[in-house]
């Protein structure tokens, strides 16, 4: 089974950049939808956004829509997120989730694997 190891995430300031790769073994991403979910203290995981299995459809969720970009790079087996005009309410720990699923899903149900999550802070 495929497993997940995020990095990238930080503390940044209000309106800058910053990119999350997900480095996948066992597995070859490109096999598997590939989704980015966020915790933030007190709140329920949420979705950002999906890379459909074997394709280059992307998803994303309302309040990250033209900010953040979902890519995959099959030689390096690698998904990455690049977030850009962060907003403090962007802070949350960011996880990275595979699915096996023939269909790309926005609910985390539907990921069978996960990362151990990495810290994203944006300061006001």
């Amino acid at each position: 089974q495929v497993q997940l190891v995020e990095s990238g995430g930080g503390l940044v300031q209000a309106g800058d950049s910053l990119r999350l790769s997900c480095a996948a073994s066992g597995g070859t991403v490109s096999n598997y939808a590939m989704g980015w979910f966020r915790q933030a203290p007190g709140k329920e995981r949420e979705f950002v956004a999906a890379i459909r299995r074997g394709a280059t459809n992307t998803y994303y969720a309302d309040s990250v829509k033209g900010r953040f970009t979902i890519s995959r790079d099959n030689a390096k087996n690698t998904v990455y997120l690049q977030m850009s005009s962060l907003k403090p309410e962007d802070t949350a720990v960011y996880y990275c989730a595979a699915s096996s699923r023939s269909y790309t899903s926005s609910s985390s149900a539907a990921y069978s694997f996960w990362g151990q999550g990495t810290q994203v802070t944006v300061s006001s």
